[in-house]
């Protein structure tokens, strides 16, 4: 693992994510700047993840998007992991939508550094999700009263909240100051209310976070 394909039309910032994943140990097997030429390169080369800009030429509207739910279509699971200036709620539900996992949406000006960067790569191609607070909250504007997740509590909200930035226990304790026990407890209670059974803890963690972000 550890092939990227990487769509951008700004030639420095394409150059620049490049050089960076390429100093983290990932290969670059492809670097464009149209939504043509990314649909092209998701179906042939099928890279272990992609990094996808929403608006690429020739019109600049949601190229990326519509490049990435066409290829995901016909390679289910393919990971995708959009970086972008804008948050195209209907697209980032669709892209959800399938289930699957291995998605992620960060903001352009909200990535503060490297390794966070870097960390969100990774996670997306291990099949996790990398969403950031914004789109998250997007997304979930009209959810409040959605079945089962009224059943969470304000507490659970809080920890599905950040499971779906893709925290792990420790940063999430860290983060709302419980301890890694009591974190434990509240993810339990998660996937009981969402009614995921005992498998492998990974999963469920993906399972619940698209329960999460995909609900209406």
């Amino acid at each position: 693992m550890n092939r990227v394909l990487i769509a951008e039309d700004l030639y420095l910032l394409r150059d620049g994510l490049v050089h960076l994943l390429q100093a983290h140990g990932f290969t670059v097997v492809a670097a464009v700047e149209s939504g043509p030429e990314l649909l092209k390169g998701l179906i042939e080369l099928r890279p272990d993840v992609s990094i996808v800009d929403v608006r690429l030429p020739p019109t600049f509207t949601d190229e990326g998007l519509q490049a990435a739910l066409a290829a995901r279509k016909q390679v289910p699971g393919l990971p995708i992991l959009v970086l972008s200036q804008h948050v195209e709620q209907l697209y980032a539900r669709e892209l959800l939508a399938d289930g699957s996992g291995a998605i992620g949406y960060l903001l352009k000006d909200r990535v503060f550094n490297a390794e966070q960067f870097i960390d969100a790569v990774r996670r997306v191609a291990e099949g996790g999700t990398a969403m950031d607070p914004e789109v998250i909250a997007k997304l979930l504007a009209s959810n409040a009263r959605n079945e089962p997740l009224a059943a969470l509590t304000p507490r659970e909200r809080e920890v599905l909240e950040a499971m779906a930035e893709g925290r792990s226990n420790a940063a999430i304790s860290q983060r709302l100051y419980l301890s890694e026990s009591a974190v434990a407890k509240h993810t339990a209670g998660i996937f009981a209310k969402l009614g995921l059974g005992p498998s492998d803890d990974d999963n469920r963690r993906v399972l619940a976070v698209l329960a999460y972000l995909n609900s209406r």
